[in-house]
């Protein structure tokens, strides 16, 4: 299929949706269309997309999202990033022999945020019944939908495994024993009737918000958590230590958790302001990148120019070294967010970049966390190994096995917006959970368990998670909802992508659709904390004089293929009402979709 760089944008003054399946964008365009807005457009997107790409994410997952509401008329964060169980502690890790959390397996997972920060969004902001916003969700995973290419090379992948290993996966995802082939009908009627009875005992209530809660409930505290419970007493599965090992997840801590709402964080920038999460996800690191390039003049410098990539990528290495130490749980741990992002700080931080490609992890000094900052780099310096191939998801040039993410933004004719990164319990994550269709998440592979650190494991904090949904008003006004799936990736293509907007006046299609660029040159949030000291990656068409400027300046380059770096989607509205939205052609399954 021909793909072109100057695809024009979406447009539309009705509503328009933008996810990582044409098939999730078509169903938040219906719930538009059946007289919801954003928010019931996005929920039922985001549970249609657990049917549709559960390599990616699943109702065991987490969920944050960055939106605006015209009846609350400000910008919020909704957090469906839970914690750690309560049983979850470094001294009973340690006791298993492990020195780094496993990726995959009981013992990676938090509780499961995604469903109920769903219905958070459904009830608070939302206005369609929870049937309406669910039945999709129902019907393509009981009738069955074309499989993604990527799905069913998953499931391939892991056949052996699960057989082995995972057995009720296998009996999921392997129905008589094989693989599916690419575009086949795939169904998972478990799912469907989990999702079925969850809308059953919710409609044994009366009032809307009553059936939410009811469903929450069901979740929670009813025979959903009932059999995550009951797997779990008995359950001792392979995982990527090569050992068996026992979950530390209970009936209680499901029960004693709810998504919460939350003040964005915030940075202004040339006329915008970018509204982004907390110190618990990665979201900052994009704010203080664009903190640091406030005093370089990036509009002088080519999109694809050497010039470009270079100060982009040594802005994003200083700010990702600050994640590595400061950020965390701000329930937990002191995170001195305000002066990570203030104009004197980062300040300091541009004289550190030169002409030259950094190859050293360079963290700033925070007054009175010094301590934190010599324990962080030793444990970095021990764990963190060197010279691997560091996970980069979703993209075709890499392993099948892996999972990663979604994304998600929509925007209504009112002006609702709303941005969100669905993510977790993707079916490589641990075995599918008997009678109920779906798996628990992988999330507690970013603690660390090392003492005093904001990254700590601990009961009951957040773990950091990469998943970081943006917007951004324009002028004081909001405008743009965008995000992409991608690990650590996220925010580095985010920024390209909003740099590329905001500097160079290109539209949303070509600012997507232009070659994307990130590094590994950081410890990786995900097993085995792998980075790669000075490495980029670079979509080949940039061009081969930047690619070989690239190199002369210390940065070890490696050229990817056309069209396989990034997978970013975004939504704007104009002053005028108008709305536009984009999707990437990579990999050639995100869609945007307007009228």
């Amino acid at each position: 299929m021909t793909r072109f760089t100057t695809r024009p944008e979406i447009l539309g003054t009705f509503g328009v949706v933008a996810s990582t399946h044409w098939i999730a964008s078509a169903v938040g365009m219906k719930m538009l269309e059946a007289g919801g807005n954003a928010f019931d457009a996005a929920v039922a997107t985001g549970l249609t997309l657990q049917v549709l790409e559960p390599h990616l994410n699943g109702p065991g997952g987490d969920m944050p999202a960055v939106l605006y509401s015209r009846k609350h008329d400000k910008v919020e964060v909704i957090c469906a990033q839970a914690p750690a169980p309560r049983g979850a502690t470094i001294e009973h890790y340690r006791g298993q022999g492990l020195d780094v959390i496993p990726g995959d397996g009981l013992l990676a997972t938090v509780i499961p945020g995604a469903f109920d920060g769903w219905m958070l969004m459904l009830r608070d902001y939302g206005r369609l019944p929870l049937r309406t916003v669910l039945e999709p969700a129902i019907h393509y995973a009981e009738k069955g939908h074309p499989v993604l290419p990527r799905v069913a090379a998953t499931i391939a992948g892991l056949a052996d495994f699960f057989q082995t290993e995972w057995p009720s996966s296998f009996e999921t995802w392997l129905p008589g024993g094989k693989a599916p082939e690419p575009h086949a009908n795939v169904r998972n009627p478990v799912l469907a009737e989990t999702w079925k009875r969850i809308v059953a005992e919710a409609e044994a209530r009366q009032g809307r918000d009553e059936q939410i809660e009811a469903a929450r409930a069901a979740f929670y505290k009813g025979f959903v958590a009932e059999k995550i419970a009951s797997y779990l007493e008995t359950a001792e599965v392979m995982d990527a230590s090569g050992h068996r090992h026992k979950g530390v997840l209970s009936a209680d801590d499901l029960a004693s958790w709810q998504a919460t709402v939350e003040a964005p964080t915030t940075l202004d920038y040339h006329g915008w302001t970018v509204a982004k999460t907390g110190p618990w996800g990665q979201g900052p690191v994009l704010l203080q990148s664009l903190a640091i390039l406030k005093g370089i003049d990036l509009g002088a410098m080519g999109t694809n120019s050497a010039d470009f990539v270079h100060h982009v990528v040594e802005a994003m290495k200083l700010a990702y070294a600050d994640r590595e130490v400061y950020y965390g749980d701000p329930d937990f741990a002191e995170v001195p967010l305000d002066r990570l992002l203030s104009e004197t700080y980062n300040h300091e931080r541009r004289k550190l970049i030169g002409r030259e490609a950094s190859r050293d992890l360079r963290p700033g000094t925070v007054a009175g966390f010094e301590d934190q900052r010599a324990r962080a780099m030793a444990i970095l310096e021990r764990y963190s190994p060197t010279g691997q191939d560091v996970y980069e998801p979703t993209m075709a040039h890499l392993s099948e096995k892996r999972g990663d993410t979604v994304h998600i933004d929509v925007i209504d004719s009112e002006g609702n917006m709303v941005s969100i990164t669905p993510s977790g319990g993707w079916l490589q994550s641990s075995p599918t959970i008997p009678g109920l269709g779906f798996c628990l998440n992988s999330r507690a592979q970013m603690f660390w368990l090392e003492d005093g650190l904001p990254t700590s494991l601990a009961p009951g904090k957040r773990p950091r998670t990469t998943l970081t949904p943006s917007l951004a008003l324009h002028e004081g006004r909001p405008a743009m909802a965008f995000g992409t799936p991608g690990g650590d990736q996220q925010d580095q293509w985010q920024l390209a992508f909003f740099l590329r907007h905001v500097h160079h006046g290109l539209n949303l299609q070509e600012a997507i659709d232009l070659p994307l660029f990130h590094t590994t040159h950081f410890p990786s949030s995900f097993y085995p904390r792998s980075r790669q000291p000075g490495h980029i990656m670079v979509e080949e068409t940039i061009g081969a004089e930047t690619l070989s400027s690239l190199r002369a300046r210390g940065h070890e380059v490696k050229a990817a293929e056309p069209w396989t770096v990034g997978r970013l989607t975004a939504a704007k509205r104009d002053a005028d009402g108008l709305l536009r939205a984009a999707a990437t052609p990579r990999l050639m399954q995100a869609y945007a979709i307007g009228r």
